[in-house]
């Protein structure tokens, strides 16, 4: 018996690898490029939960598609709670994450208080409506970039207790303290519970 089709609303195929391996057993995930959306899909809320029913209800109404969408914001203590809403375009539109990591380092750089969080919230629709979920990890701003798995952010933020980067930690170890991973177990539960 094949398995329903969820479409997560990313080209990024980091992310696509993330979940897939976390609803492998219940759903085929699979990524935008996949229902041939190639358009770039408005963000423009000025919250993080605003641009994650956006996007998930945008490939709803465009491509039928059941969906779910992300929006996850790094928010620094000592920066206001920046980057925010704009974590993906800190440095610019290009959403460059090497020229993030290094004007976040470099907005840091004399700060002796690195904490920080990452928060990530989980916009699912489908025709019966759009439910939202969210996830958080606290943790820290490492002084220099350090390993070399996963994206964005993760070779720079060590999370809460731990001594390592999210980028020097394996997929399964990172899924199961992250903000994404926190909030897609949330959503998994929900979705187990509508049978």
């Amino acid at each position: 018996m094949s398995k329903p089709q969820l479409v997560f609303a990313t080209r990024n195929p980091g992310k696509v690898r993330e979940i897939a391996q976390m609803l492998s057993d219940h759903y085929d995930i699979v990524g935008l490029d996949a229902i041939g959306c190639t358009e770039d899909i408005p963000e423009t809320a000025p919250t993080i939960p605003g641009n994650a029913i956006q996007k998930a209800e945008y490939v709803l109404e465009h491509y039928g598609a059941h969906c779910f969408a992300d929006d996850t914001g790094l928010e620094v203590t000592a920066l206001d709670g920046a980057p925010g809403v704009h974590t993906a375009r800190y440095a610019g539109n290009a959403k460059n994450a090497d020229a993030n990591m290094a004007k976040l380092l470099d907005a840091l750089d004399r700060e002796a208080n690195r904490t920080a969080r990452f928060r990530t919230v989980i916009a699912l629709t489908t025709p019966e409506g759009t439910q939202t979920f969210e996830g958080v990890c606290e943790g820290h701003i490492a002084v220099k970039r350090s390993g070399a798995e996963g994206f964005g952010y993760d070779p720079v933020f060590v999370p809460e207790g731990g001594t390592v980067t999210f980028a020097e930690m394996d997929a399964a170890d990172k899924n199961a303290i992250s903000h994404r991973g926190r909030a897609v177990r949330a959503m998994v539960e929900e979705l187990k519970a509508r049978g």
